[in-house]
């Protein structure tokens, strides 16, 4: 398996800063950006960041880490991220989720209710059908489309992975997608999702490529940011933040203590069956040139 490491900017990744981390990002040879949607916030909205880094760099690669799809017209995301692919061939790396991580903002994502899920998987069979076809014709329970199609369709097929961890939206990965990014779970919670995934690719007649599993993964400093720490330089709202989404799980098993403690972890995810991941600094840092040179230093050389 090819073991690639990618970052996101996470808190650091405002329009003010974030061309610097771009150059940063290129200049050090790393693997690919990746851009959270959060829209309650300062950070810089995914397909547009997506556009402005590709714009500016020749080698690195750039995601959406994660955006929500259900709630979008999928003819609209294919015509961007076909733009996209004509743009930059080869890379561009879609990762779509079923419903934001923040409450608040599930609004602003609307689909009929209890509807979410199914929503979610026509969204991705006509998205799929329209980068891959000359024209599409389709007509769903949600989506009615006659004669559709963008341009220009990419040369290659273009990966389009998913994010959760629930049990449906593990099976979702292995009957529609080609890889998974996962986040907050120990390595033997992943290596778990790995095989339900794997089963129902199995169960739909498809193949999840082996190399095509992942992890975000956020890497504490101690007294990064100035503000309250737990152990391992977790800062207290992410420790907050992981209680509630994780009840009864200790943070720290999910949250790397510095550059050896995020070594230690994506050994034991790589052990399980997960090659990709993405890291990102907890809590903002002084410099995030540091953070990259510290990611180049530290983590760059365990890529194979």
């Amino acid at each position: 398996m090819r073991v690639r490491i990618g970052v996101s900017l996470g808190p650091g990744g405002t329009p003010e800063a974030f061309a610097a981390a771009v150059d940063l990002l290129e200049a050090a040879g790393a693997d690919s950006l990746w851009l959270p949607e959060s829209v309650y916030g300062p950070l810089v909205e995914p397909f547009t960041g997506m556009a402005f880094a590709l714009s500016r760099t020749r080698r690195l690669k750039v995601g959406s880490g994660i955006c929500v799809l259900p709630g979008r017209h999928p003819v609209l995301v294919a015509k961007q991220l076909a733009s996209l692919t004509g743009l930059a061939p080869g890379r561009v790396l879609p990762v779509f989720g079923l419903q934001s991580a923040r409450s608040a903002e599930r609004v602003l994502f609307p689909v009929p209710e209890g509807q979410r899920a199914a929503v979610f998987d026509e969204s991705l069979t006509v998205l799929r059908l329209l980068l891959t076809s000359e024209t599409v014709s389709f007509k769903g329970r949600f989506f009615t489309v006659s004669g559709a199609f963008v341009r220009p369709l990419p040369a290659k097929p273009l990966d389009i992975w998913l994010g959760g961890s629930a049990p449906g939206g593990l099976r979702r990965v292995g009957r529609l997608a080609d890889g998974w990014l996962g986040s907050l779970l120990t390595p033997g919670e992943a290596g778990a999702a790995v095989r339900v995934i794997q089963e129902a690719a199995a169960g739909a007649g498809r193949v999840v490529e082996p190399d095509h599993f992942g992890i975000s993964l956020a890497v504490a400093f101690p007294a990064a940011g100035g503000g309250p720490a737990g152990p391992g330089g977790i800062p207290a709202e992410m420790m907050a933040s992981i209680r509630e989404r994780r009840p009864g799980t200790d943070p720290a098993a999910l949250v790397a203590d510095g550059w050896a403690g995020a070594r230690r972890m994506i050994e034991e995810y790589t052990r399980v069956g997960l090659s990709k991941f993405v890291v990102r600094p907890a809590a903002p840092l002084p410099s995030f040139g540091s953070f990259v040179e510290g990611f180049a230093r530290e983590l760059m050389p365990l890529q194979t």
